[in-house]
């Protein structure tokens, strides 16, 4: 894709390794989000926990990162993008720590919680920062920041998978693996620049969930798919691998995190290859796959055979990576300048929100009966919200086109 020459903060300052140090920042905090995953069983294993106390666990990560992104896009923009970045990355390292010496589920919602808020803040500030060093490759931006999200969260879960099966300590190397991981990235961190030349003072408060009124039905659009993308990433982050082992009676842990890892690497791939696809396309194409895809899911895991599911979970992948990332290309495109940080909170709180509500019901529901006839009418109902999120899209295209709004 050719790309249209501009100044940027990036050229005047010489830091051009500025932008793709974010987008591995990025991809670094999405990852320690999904580290945990092929662990829960274990957890649950050696203590006891239920499904319930699992999805807790996850739950508390998003909550704290729903927190997080109402105060840090408005902190960014008033302090600048390096503190909340700089912040955040410490507490990431921070909660690894916690990981590493946790014996009990209080030490586990702790590290979660401390996590949460370390990659609420980093996902909201990169993504302002990233505008920030090219502001007229919004649609660009975003592409690449889901990639990152997905190649680090597959990067993550088959790497955290593979040390827990197989080197001494699965609930201690990982960990700490990706802690020095992180403190390489903090090195970049340090030596990078301030992004945001124009700071807009004040006092630092909670962001209101309000969006800019020109850009309100873009918007609604964006966070209703972005929604729908992040209550199937819940349940496969949290339920998901304990539910695939079980129904194909294949339990070694390479094989959980395997399912993850490859649905968040279709995900990443499929951005990439829809480049060129306009996302509003994009972002309503995926919300009908993800629907037929979880809809699949079903008949899948009842054959028991672990290609099929495979198979499964890379469909999954592809189509949620169509529909967040055409979702978010969306926004990053139409957001106004001056409105970066608070704007992106408000598309993260829904996401997260809706990451939180339905993984802790499923959790719930998994106390009373069996996971396998849970995720059944998890599906159909997250099948439904897809729908719903791709008519959004249908409709609005069907209107005449409005001159004083960018295409997309």
């Amino acid at each position: 894709m050719a790309c249209v020459q501009e100044t940027s903060p990036a050229d005047r300052t010489g830091q051009r390794w500025a932008y793709p140090l974010l987008l591995v920042l990025s991809g670094v905090a999405l990852g320690v989000s999904g580290l945990p995953a092929p662990l829960y069983g274990i957890y649950e294993s050696n203590w006891h926990l239920s499904p319930l106390a699992t999805t807790i666990v996850f739950a508390v990560y998003a909550f704290a990162a729903l927190a997080a992104v109402l105060v840090s896009g408005r902190i960014s923009d008033v302090v600048g993008r390096k503190p909340v970045l700089l912040g955040a990355l410490i507490a990431l390292i921070a909660g690894l720590g916690i990981f590493l010496i946790a014996d009990n589920f209080e030490m586990l919602l702790l590290a979660r919680t401390i996590h949460g808020a370390a990659v609420g803040s980093i996902v909201v500030a990169a993504a302002a920062a990233l505008l920030d060093l090219r502001p007229h490759h919004g649609v660009r931006s975003g592409q690449l920041s889901g990639v990152s999200f997905n190649i680090g969260m597959t990067v993550a879960i088959v790497g955290s998978s593979l040390l827990a099966q197989y080197v001494a300590h699965p609930l201690r190397t990982p960990y700490a693996v990706v802690a020095v991981v992180c403190a390489i990235v903090g090195v970049g961190v340090v030596a990078l620049r301030e992004t945001h030349e124009g700071r807009t003072g004040g006092r630092i408060r909670i962001s209101k969930p309000a969006v800019p009124q020109a850009i309100r039905e873009d918007f609604w659009f964006a966070a209703l798919g972005a929604m729908a993308s992040w209550s199937v990433l819940g349940v496969l982050l949290s339920l998901y691998p304990s539910l695939a082992a079980q129904q194909t009676h294949v339990h070694n842990l390479v094989f959980g995190g395997g399912v993850v890892g490859v649905t968040a690497f279709s995900a990443a791939m499929a951005q990439l290859v829809a480049t060129r696809v306009p996302a509003r396309r994009s972002a309503v194409i995926g919300d009908i796959g993800m629907a037929a895809a979880l809809l699949l899911t079903i008949p899948v895991l009842l054959t028991h055979r672990w290609p099929l599911v495979f198979a499964a979970a890379a469909l999954l992948g592809a189509t949620f990576g169509l529909g967040f990332g055409g979702s978010l290309r969306h926004l990053s495109d139409v957001v106004p300048s001056d409105r970066r940080g608070e704007t992106m909170s408000a598309f993260y709180l829904l996401a997260y929100t809706a990451m939180a509500l339905p993984t802790i019901a499923a959790g719930w529901a998994a106390t009373t009966w069996p996971l396998a006839q849970v995720f059944p009418w998890f599906a159909v109902i997250v099948a439904l919200a897809c729908l719903g999120a791709a008519a959004v899209g249908l409709r609005h295209d069907v209107r005449p086109a409005n001159p004083s709004r960018p295409a997309s």
